[in-house]
């Protein structure tokens, strides 16, 4: 069962929230949140990505830059950039991307929940960025960013959202960089609190959609403290972390593509020769190709779009992880002809999430920086829950997430 409570957000004044809201940290570098931040005070990139008050080239993982969070985060709340509600209150955040609108609710999840398994996974998170996200959460006491939760739709949550949202919202804008909409209203009503909290504690389970490293930090830094305190109770706010919970069936996966910087000693003719083998290959020419189904790839290659279907046989439909294809990918090109085992590690490999268009795979290949590139039909939701229950782990980059969730409409602190 999923155990959430209110809690006193940490938020900007309506006057400031579009100057003060970013994208995540892990969406950008360094140098595109410095320019992004450029002549703006306000920037949560200051407390996020705190690098960019250093010279340029300064270690993003230096200790001086963790400190740097904490100092800026606590200028915020003095100068009044950042204030903290009297109150425990949920919040209804709601994005629209291409006219359509996800309503999500922010709460506060239990870390027990995440470290028993009710809050459930579907990727595996690396050593060295959670321990960079624990040292965030450590030196700011706060989850200064949420993770993205989905859950079961359930009827009686959309009508509570619905009553709440046909309200004026304490915060309406259009994000400047992608052109996204943003609004955020504010549940205070007890009555209403005391309704959420009852219906999720009946549901069974909450998955993790994007902020696999965020949720393992929050989670590790909330359990690190309950060990150090002698006299911890139970009720402390670090036994919770902050997290926007969005129905299954409002959430759109985009696709996770691929580039690769060589055939492997192969030449092209060499390299679809092998594609036969397990492919129905299909030479689409020099127009952009997208795949339109399940099992269907499209590949550029020298300056020609290709369709790839796999052969009947070359994937297992009734397995959660055979089905996938990314895996499909993964076993029959990647692996066994260009020679890439480990997709987390291997430097001949690298990711482009659908966001950018299939227009970004082509200018890599055409520039000369990569020699290759796939383009996958998208991962669906329930794909991605039949994952999670099962206990199974998705390969690295499956699935991509869009819009991502602003940074700094909220803040939850760990007292």
């Amino acid at each position: 069962m999923a155990k959430i409570k209110p809690f006193k957000g940490i938020r900007p004044p309506k006057n400031l929230v579009e100057k003060v809201a970013s994208r995540p940290y892990d969406v950008l570098n360094s140098d595109e949140a410095r320019a992004e931040a450029a002549g703006n005070q306000y920037s949560l990139y200051h407390i996020i990505k705190p690098e960019i008050d250093f010279p340029e080239g300064t270690d993003e993982h230096e200790e001086k830059v963790y400190q740097k969070a904490a100092e800026n985060f606590a200028k915020f709340r003095s100068e009044g950039w950042l204030v903290q509600d009297q109150d425990e209150n949920f919040y209804v955040y709601a994005q629209t991307m291409n006219g359509k609108t996800q309503y999500g609710l922010v709460v506060c999840a239990l870390v027990d929940d995440y470290m028993k398994g009710n809050i459930k996974k579907h990727e595996l998170t690396r050593k060295d960025k959670e321990e960079d996200r624990m040292k965030h959460v450590r030196v700011t006491n706060a989850n200064v960013e949420p993770v993205f939760f989905a859950y079961p739709q359930n009827n009686e949550l959309d009508k509570i959202v619905a009553e709440i949202t046909a309200q004026t919202p304490e915060y309406e804008f259009v994000a400047e960089h992608d052109g996204f909409g943003h609004k955020f209203w504010i549940i205070n009503d007890r009555e209403k609190i005391a309704q959420i909290t009852e219906i999720f504690a009946q549901i069974p389970a909450l998955y993790i959609a994007d902020g696999h490293h965020r949720s393992a930090a929050a989670a590790l830094v909330g359990d690190e403290k309950r060990r150090n305190n002698p006299n911890h109770r139970g009720d402390e706010e670090y036994n919770y972390f902050m997290a926007v919970c969005f129905p299954d069936n409002q959430l759109t996966i985009i696709d996770y593509n691929r580039v690769v910087k060589d055939l492997n000693g192969l030449t092209d003719e060499e390299f679809l020769e092998k594609l036969n083998k397990n492919f129905d290959v299909e030479l689409k020419g020099k127009e952009i190709y997208k795949p339109d189904k399940l099992h269907n790839f499209a590949m550029y290659l020298s300056g020609n779009w290709y369709s790839l279907t796999a052969k009947q046989g070359t994937y297992n439909d009734s397995d959660p992880i055979g089905v996938l294809d990314v895996t499909v990918l993964s076993d029959l090109v990647l692996n066994k002809i260009l020679g890439i085992k480990d997709l987390r590690t291997d430097k001949r490999i690298d990711f482009v999430g659908g966001i950018r268009g299939l227009e970004e795979l082509k200018k890599r290949v055409d520039s000369g920086e990569m020699r290759v590139s796939f383009a996958l039909f998208p991962v669906s939701m329930k794909q991605l829950i039949d994952i999670a229950d099962s206990g199974n782990i998705m390969p690295p980059k499956t699935t991509w997430f869009e819009p991502k969730l602003r940074s700094g409409l909220v803040i939850h602190e760990l007292c």
